[in-house]
């Protein structure tokens, strides 16, 4: 088991090269890249070796991927990732059918085996709309980890919720192919609008001791990224929800 931050809930902090000494400080000595810390990836691979941090993933856009593989896998290697996943779809990229979506499938197929040649594993990390059923039936989320047998799965049990779908049913269907999951909390109704409706790890509507237990009772190798789509203090949000993850990870069992 390995607890990291997602590195989008800091983007409001401000110098993410001393963002790094913060984090440390407060225990958190891995993370979870995305595009706002790749600008010089030796500069910020120095960083966090002087502040004993790693990054075992990292999130890298689908075209970004297929445009500039070589770089892409550069950055992976001077960072340390080993787990890459692609994290969204603009809106007006998304098909709108099941053919659209077994074609996007295959093209994250591709990207994975590209990288398991280099010993990094690939996957997708999911948002809400890919619960929304089609028009001619098919579940997006369903298409993508069923026409492409090779990617791993980012599961963002909170976005689940959010898409109205059963984050425990998932779980269990597509257990096998979790590597990671995003620990985030959902506020109560009409609370923390101006945080768009997320909440602090353990402060919100989830149960998350039960689903930490689903996760954990299907593999004890899973990377925990905490996030928060929208944190008010971006530090302090770290902060608290480190220690409660910890203290729900306690009430889990193997």
């Amino acid at each position: 088991m390995t607890v990291s931050i997602q590195l989008y809930s800091m983007r409001d902090y401000g110098d993410q090269i001393a963002l790094l000494d913060k984090l440390s400080a407060i225990g958190i000595t891995n993370i979870e890249g995305y595009g706002g810390v790749y600008g010089d990836p030796k500069a910020y691979r120095a960083a966090m070796d002087a502040n004993g941090i790693s990054m075992p993933s990292g999130h890298m856009g689908l075209n970004g991927i297929e445009d500039n593989f070589e770089t892409t896998l550069s950055i992976a290697k001077t960072l340390g990732i080993v787990c890459i996943f692609a994290p969204y779809l603009e809106e007006q990229d998304r098909p709108d059918n099941t053919t659209g979506y077994t074609k996007l499938a295959h093209r994250l197929n591709a990207a994975a085996k590209r990288y398991a040649e280099h010993g990094i594993s690939f996957g997708w990390h999911n948002h809400d709309f890919e619960f929304v059923t089609l028009a001619d039936g098919g579940v997006p989320m369903d298409i993508l980890l069923e026409e492409a047998p090779d990617i791993k799965w980012e599961a963002d049990l909170a976005w689940i919720v959010r898409g109205k779908s059963d984050p425990f049913d998932y779980i269990q269907r597509y257990g096998s192919r979790l590597r990671a999951i995003h620990v985030k909390d959902i506020a109560k109704d009409g609370t923390n609008l101006d945080e768009d409706g997320w909440a602090d790890l353990g402060a919100g509507v989830l149960d998350w001791t039960a689903l930490l237990q689903a996760c954990r009772t299907q593999s004890l190798g899973l990377i925990y990224a905490l996030e928060h789509d929208k944190p008010s203090d971006p530090v302090g949000y770290a902060t608290r929800s480190a220690a409660a993850f910890h203290n729900l990870w306690e009430n889990t069992r193997d």
